[in-house]
Formats: structure tokens, C-alpha cells, sequence
């Protein structure tokens, strides 16, 4: 009978030993946060919710074949990784800098309610933010600007350059112990391309340099999508 009460006290610590190691596990799998434009969108999975979004549900098949929010890179990446959304604060035709579309006008948007080094401070608190972004810069051919590391001004911002400076200076510093990506798309002006890597390196933030990613409508298809996830994860195995 002793031993009988014995074994089943034993069979009990196991399993709280279970259970807190399943608990402990859940609570601490890494949350992943994105800072993006419309690649990053989804309906119903953005936040802010009044963020402009490109894939919709039900999907909008004359724009994509992307229907489900588990056909996203990000998602996908999210999943095969047993990690946690923290929070995807992506806005469909967003700039990094406070430049956007002429729109036919003489004259830059002013797309400082949208851009990256607005939305910058609203991750929550993750363990990886991804950065996909500098899309919009080059699609409206917003200013290029000069390479500035420091005492920025309200009018630097409106540049690409000091924009995308400020923002990586920025992100370090507000995010310590992070891990922060860059994710620079393909088919982009030399120009951009060039400026995203000499900063990237400045701040020491890894660039994920995409390739060959299928696209309608200048945006990812499902194909697109598994390639960017496919690449992004190959990426930070083999860092």
C-alpha cells in the first residue's frame, strides 16, 4: 500500500513536470513582429486596422491568387518555426521615407501618416522583427537623398538615404536584444538596392537580398510567397 502511494506521487511529479515544461515552452516560443508594406498585408491581420492592405478575404483573384493568410510569406515562416505573431504593422503602398506617389501631381505626397519611420515605434515588445520594405521608395522614385548617420532633420526624412538611417538607428536602440532583419525585394533600381546594403551594414542589420521572387501585379503570388519565406529562412539558418 506504501509503495502503491509512493508510485503514484511519483507518476504525479511527472506529470506537473509535463506540464510546466509545456507551459514553460508556450510561454517563451519566440514572437516574430513585421514593419512592412503591402507584401506584408493581409486582411484581418494587420495593426493597426485601418492600414491599407493588397491581399483580401475573400481574395481579390484579378490582383492575386494569394486567398488565405496561411499562403503569406510571413505566416508560413511563423508556422514552420513553432514561433508566436507578435504584431504586423505592414500598410499597403507605404514608404520608408516621408515621400510617396506624385499621383500625377507636380509634387511628393506627404506620406509621413504611413511611412516606416512613423510606424517604427508600434511592434509591441517581439523577439525578431522583419523589415520588408523600400518597394514603395523606388516604385514612386521618392529622393534618393544623401548617406547621414546622425542629427537628422524633419526635412531628411523626406529622403530616402536618411530615412532608412534614422529608421535603423532608431530600431536598435528602441528594440535591444531583438533580432532585426532586413528583407530588400528583388527587381529594385541599383540605386536602392546599393543604399539599403550600405546602411544595413552601417547598423550591422542583416539583409535578406531576395531573388527571383514570382510576381502579378508587381506583387507576390503563392509561389512568390513560398520563395520568400523559402529564402528568409535559408537566410537566417545559414548566418
Amino acid at each position: 500500500m506504501k509503495n502503491m502511494f509512493k508510485m503514484k506521487k511519483t507518476l504525479l511529479t511527472l506529470m506537473l513536470c509535463f506540464l510546466s515544461f509545456g507551459w514553460t515552452w508556450a510561454q517563451y516560443a519566440k514572437s516574430v513582429s513585421i514593419l512592412g508594406d503591402s507584401y506584408s498585408t493581409f486582411q484581418g491581420y494587420v495593426q493597426p486596422e485601418a492600414n491599407a492592405i493588397w491581399y483580401f478575404d475573400p481574395v481579390n483573384t484579378s490582383s492575386t491568387d494569394v486567398a488565405s493568410v496561411r499562403q503569406t510569406w510571413w505566416h508560413q515562416f511563423i508556422k514552420n518555426n513553432s514561433y508566436r505573431l507578435c504584431m504586423n504593422n505592414s500598410y499597403s503602398g507605404s514608404t520608408i521615407c516621408n515621400s510617396g506617389y506624385k499621383r500625377d501631381k507636380p509634387e511628393f505626397a506627404d506620406y509621413s501618416d504611413r511611412s516606416f519611420v512613423t510606424r517604427m515605434n508600434n511592434l509591441g515588445c517581439p523577439d525578431i522583427i522583419f523589415i520588408f520594405g523600400a518597394t514603395n521608395d523606388a516604385w514612386a522614385g521618392s529622393p534618393i537623398g544623401e548617406y547621414k548617420y546622425d542629427g537628422w532633420t524633419k526635412k531628411d526624412l523626406f529622403s530616402f538615404r536618411p530615412a532608412m538611417a534614422n529608421m535603423l538607428a532608431f530600431m536598435t536602440n528602441r528594440y535591444p536584444n531583438v533580432e532585426i532583419y532586413f528583407i530588400l525585394n528583388s527587381d529594385l533600381q541599383e540605386e536602392i538596392n546599393e543604399s539599403v546594403k550600405t546602411i544595413c551594414k552601417h547598423y550591422q542589420v542583416p539583409c535578406i537580398v531576395l531573388k527571383g521572387i514570382d510576381k502579378a501585379n508587381g506583387h507576390p503570388t503563392i509561389k512568390g510567397m513560398n520563395q520568400i519565406c523559402q529564402q528568409v529562412q535559408s537566410f537566417i539558418s545559414n548566418k
